[in-house]
């Protein structure tokens, strides 16, 4: 294995450990908190973890110096980018629903899931511009559909932060339901374009 390929593999590795808490701990302040974005977080965060997981497994196998066969690798590779498009685009379609299905009333407890979208744009630039570097390096398409989704996610994290911190210092407040509904479609709508993108770049 190549040294930019190790480096690919144990960036995805973090990528895995740094975004699995994110779902549960999002998930766990759901219960204590109604917002409509915590919520499309949430399904976010959850559709974003298995495409991660599923990229990390696809890289680290077709880079193994045994495995030999190109034509596999590509179409591994093409499917494995297809399904992380997929995935950003379901995130975004169940954000969408959850949204209207959701009843705001009072918001509750939303600073499990603003502590984690802050920290998220922190991780997530970082791994953003690692990944820009790496596919640069390697010219992996994983590791660029990944540079995609980490950019996409630093940008929908600086939304959702924006939304709850609105909760937290305008509670029940007109600003903060119209921020709170603002910051979801604000997602949905990276999300698809995102996916969109990458799918319809790599069936061409």
């Amino acid at each position: 294995m190549k040294r930019s390929e190790k480096n690919g593999k144990n960036t995805l590795l973090w990528s895995v450990i740094m975004s699995a808490p994110g779902p549960l701990i999002v998930g766990l302040g759901l219960l204590a908190g109604k917002s409509s974005t915590q919520m499309a977080d949430f399904v976010r965060r959850s559709a974003e973890l298995m495409a991660i997981i599923v990229s990390y497994v696809v890289y680290a196998v077709t880079t193994k110096d045994s495995f030999d066969d190109i034509n596999k690798k590509q179409r591994l590779e093409k499917n494995t980018d297809i399904f992380v498009g997929g995935a950003m685009i379901l995130g975004g379609i169940m954000m969408i629903v959850s949204s209207f299905v959701m009843k705001d009333t009072k918001t509750g407890n939303v600073i499990p899931g603003l502590a984690v979208a802050i920290l998220g744009v922190v991780a997530n630039s970082i791994f953003f511009v690692r990944y820009s570097r790496l596919a640069k390096e390697s010219s992996n398409s994983i590791l660029l559909v990944q540079s995609r989704l980490y950019g996409a996610k630093t940008l929908v994290d600086s939304c959702v932060s924006i939304a709850l911190m609105s909760i937290v210092f305008f509670p029940d407040s007109s600003l903060s339901y119209f921020l709170d509904k603002a910051g979801t479609y604000a997602v949905c709508a990276y999300l698809i374009y995102t996916g969109m993108r990458t799918i319809i770049q790599r069936t061409k």
